[in-house]
Formats: structure tokens, sequence, C-alpha cells
């Protein structure tokens, strides 16, 4: 069966995707993404009004996606848990096991996606209002289940944690390649069985030695 063809958008956003996680919003311009794609340089400004707001739309279609997905998962384990609480640890594998099932399952955009939300929740040019805008909604009903999760906990400890946790969630996603060098080889960054088996309870136990302060 034939792949439906892309349009102008979806062609434009996909090579934007992979430049901007290649090389960088600045490193980037839209000369070389309309280059990538295949289409005229003014499609661009037609589309999204510029270079910012395909970055941003770039950051959002994913993030959409992304968004669902957690969200579903939160609510079958607070529906597995009722009455009682979630735990911390399936709320953590709520929030984890959509990016690791994406990275395991899906196409190469996401590799090239989750690269780029490393670098853009690292930013302070780009972190705190791209990063809010499309995710803190989502994030924030998660916050709530940890506490929720941890009831002895004090908030801003959960607070510090969920930093904690994402920063990382985003140094494993850049795939670096450090790791591998400072393991010769034992460990390799772009294992994802290898993370998934690890960041989950690394993350919930550093959640209850703060709440057991």
């Amino acid at each position: 069966m034939a792949r439906p063809r892309r349009t102008t958008k979806e062609k434009l956003l996909d090579a934007a995707e992979k430049l901007f996680a290649r090389k960088g919003y600045h490193g980037t311009s839209l000369r070389t993404i309309t280059r990538a794609a295949g289409v005229d340089l003014a499609l661009v400004n037609y589309h999204f009004g510029g270079k910012q707001p395909l970055f941003e739309a770039v950051l959002e279609r994913r993030g959409a996606l992304l968004n669902e997905e957690r969200l579903r998962r939160l609510a079958e384990v607070r529906r597995a848990a009722a009455p009682a609480p979630a735990s911390t640890e399936a709320v953590v594998g709520a929030f984890f096991d959509p990016i690791l099932d994406f990275l395991e399952h899906a196409d190469r955009g996401w590799h090239s996606y989750f690269s780029l939300l490393a670098e853009v929740n690292n930013s302070p040019e780009w972190g705190k209002r791209m990063m809010g805008k499309t995710f803190n909604a989502t994030v924030k009903q998660f916050i709530e289940a940890l506490m929720q999760s941890l009831p002895q906990a004090a908030p801003q400890d959960v607070y510090w944690g969920y930093n904690f946790l994402t920063g990382a969630l985003t140094l494993s996603l850049a795939e670096t390649g450090r790791l591998d060098v400072l393991s010769a080889g034992l460990c390799r960054s772009a294992d994802v069985a290898a993370l998934r088996a690890r960041l989950g309870p690394f993350v919930a136990a550093g959640l209850r030695g703060l709440a057991r302060r």
C-alpha cells in the first residue's frame, strides 16, 4: 500500500525538525530547510509566518501526541489504583513510557524530536516559554499525582524532584555518546531497553528519598 503523499506543511515540519535537532535553531537557515523539504522559500511564511513560528510548530506537533498519550496512561494508572492514589512508580512510568515507546517503535523523526526537546529544555532562550506552552498543563497533572503518591513529601521537594527527573530524561534523550565513552562501550546512550530498565526506578527512588527526609 502506497504511503499518502505528504503536504507541503508536513514536508517543512519534517525537514525543520531534523535540521533543528542536528544544527540548532541559530545554526539552521530557512533556505536550508526549504531546500531539504524541496519547496519554495516563500512557503515558510505562507504556512507558518517565519522561522520562529515554524520552530514552535515543530515542538508542538509531536508534543501534542506525547501529551495525549501521557495523560491517557496517567488516567489508566489512577483508575487501576483507585480509591488509593497511584504509586510513585506508576506515575513515573506513565510519564516516561510513552517517550520510550516512541523511541523504540516509531519513525526516526521521534529521535530527532527528542534530541531537539533536550536542547530546548536546557535553553534559557527557549526552555521557559516554549516548554511551558507545550507541556506545562500536562506536567502539572503529573506533579499533582506525584504529590498524592507521596503525601508525606514537602511540595517543594516534589517540584525539585520533577526538575531532577526532567534533567535526567532530557540528557538521556540527547544521545550525546558521552556515556559510551565513559563506560568504554559497556553502555550505549542510544540503548532504549537499558534506559527503560533504569530510569524509572532511579527517579522513583530519588523522589521517595526526598519524601523521607
